[in-house]
């Protein structure tokens, strides 16, 4: 399928590794220029070039936690390219205390991470991408749809703030021209992940609650997702806005 998204410029966060990796090789696959993420500027440059791009142009180093970071890389993509279509905010994650662990150090941590985190980017960006009438993807989880069991309060609380922020900011970005939508995976497989760490702990354990929790009984995986922020980005999914698209093999009950 053509999604005509050939020569779009892309700037995903977080994207040396996981699932941020693979969102941004499924949007070069195909044929958007990509702009790379992360705090490690020796990742970036190996990721860059393991992906065929030149580092000093593709690769930028920043904390989008930090505001005035998020403001730099954008107009650093502006100087290199001179636009920006597509914004892909993955930066996140799901490790934290225990519930009823929590204290004000871990919940302004797991806020930064997994809510300031975008809408720093998306204010940072909101302008260049009403240039070009682009569009947002943001990386939520199931865990901030409905209460899955274990999963850090602190995580869950952040991700439901982000789909909030998704459904209310789609209103002020529309009349700009700017789509934004959310994906929500469930139990995705990558290198580096509690699952895979799982298979190896406990295999048994893990096909167990699959078949018990999941429709499809299986994990996901990175290009899973990729897939479905390809379609969402492109012109096929234009009249989509301010949703959030769930792919967890049928595990959340919900929706």
């Amino acid at each position: 399928m053509n999604l005509d998204l050939t020569g779009k410029v892309a700037l995903v966060t977080g994207s040396t590794k996981g699932i941020g990796r693979e969102i941004a090789e499924s949007l070069h696959r195909e044929g958007c220029v990509i702009v790379l993420n992360a705090r490690d500027t020796e990742e970036l440059a190996t990721v860059s070039r393991e992906m065929g791009l030149d580092p000093d142009k593709h690769a930028i180093k920043g904390d989008v936690t930090r505001v005035n970071d998020c403001f730099r890389m954008v107009n650093d993509v502006l100087r290199h390219f001179g636009r920006l279509d597509i914004l892909v905010c993955n930066v996140g994650s799901g490790r934290s205390v225990a519930p009823g662990d929590e204290t004000s150090e871990e919940w302004e941590r797991v806020l930064a991470l997994n809510l300031w985190s975008t809408t720093n980017m998306v204010e940072a960006a909101r302008q260049a991408l009403a240039a070009t009438k682009g569009t947002i993807i943001c990386v939520s989880s199931i865990c901030g749809i409905e209460m899955i069991p274990g999963a850090p309060v602190t995580y869950s609380v952040a991700k439901a703030a982000l789909n909030a922020y998704v459904r209310g900011i789609a209103r002020p970005l529309g009349k700009l021209g700017v789509r934004i939508n959310a994906v929500a995976p469930g139990n995705i497989l990558f290198e580096g992940s509690v699952w895979a760490r799982k298979l190896r702990e406990d295999r048994s354990e893990v096909d167990r609650m699959l078949k018990q929790e999941v429709a499809l009984a299986s994990l996901g995986r990175s290009a899973d997702v990729g897939n479905l922020i390809c379609y969402l980005v492109s012109p096929l999914a234009g009249f989509a806005t301010g949703g959030i698209y769930v792919i967890d093999g049928g595990q959340i009950r919900s929706q």
